[in-house]
């Protein structure tokens, strides 16, 4: 048996592609401040506050991996009063094989992340469902503008090219 890619999956061993070597839970936490009163999450909708943020570092010596982490943090509010907060770091490794370093950066900040968010959506339902909340259902993030604006957005403040390799922060 074969692991690199061939015929069968209508690439050669020779052509561009991505690998995902592993992913795992790297950092989960979750803080239920109203633990006593979540059964009455259900009688108000409450504000919620979420922020992500992609990182990468290269692994081994020669970089022949890079780590991305896909960073999610929540905070669920009733007015002023948080009734949680949920912070998941859901990490990859992938490697790029047979690619010209240009066209890793835009891998690394657009597919990396979407291949890991599905695994991470479904990490901060579980954990907020088994906090006594009804499971938070994170709505799909298209990764490409976020990008794309963060990396015209750098461009015209550091003056860099689009293959710098300066982390894009959404």
């Amino acid at each position: 048996m074969t692991t690199q890619p061939g015929p069968e999956f209508g690439q050669s061993a020779e052509s561009p592609h991505l690998r995902v070597l592993s992913q795992y839970v790297k950092e989960l936490s979750f803080r239920n401040a109203m633990a006593a009163a979540s059964s009455q999450a259900y009688d108000h909708q409450p504000t919620i506050d979420m922020g992500v943020e992609v990182k990468s570092r290269p692994i081994g010596d020669q970089g022949e991996a890079i780590e991305v982490d896909l960073c999610i943090n929540v905070a669920a509010k009733r007015a002023e009063t948080v009734m949680f907060s949920a912070s998941l770091v859901y990490s990859g490794l992938f490697q790029f094989v047979n690619m010209r370093p240009e066209e890793i950066e835009p891998l690394i900040w657009v597919e990396c992340p979407r291949l890991l968010f599905p695994f991470s959506r479904q990490i901060m339902a579980e954990v907020t469902r088994e906090g006594g909340y009804p499971p938070l259902m994170i709505n799909p993030i298209d990764f490409t503008p976020l990008y794309w604006a963060e990396l015209r957005d750098r461009q015209a403040r550091d003056g860099q090219s689009p293959g710098a390799t300066a982390a894009p922060a959404f």
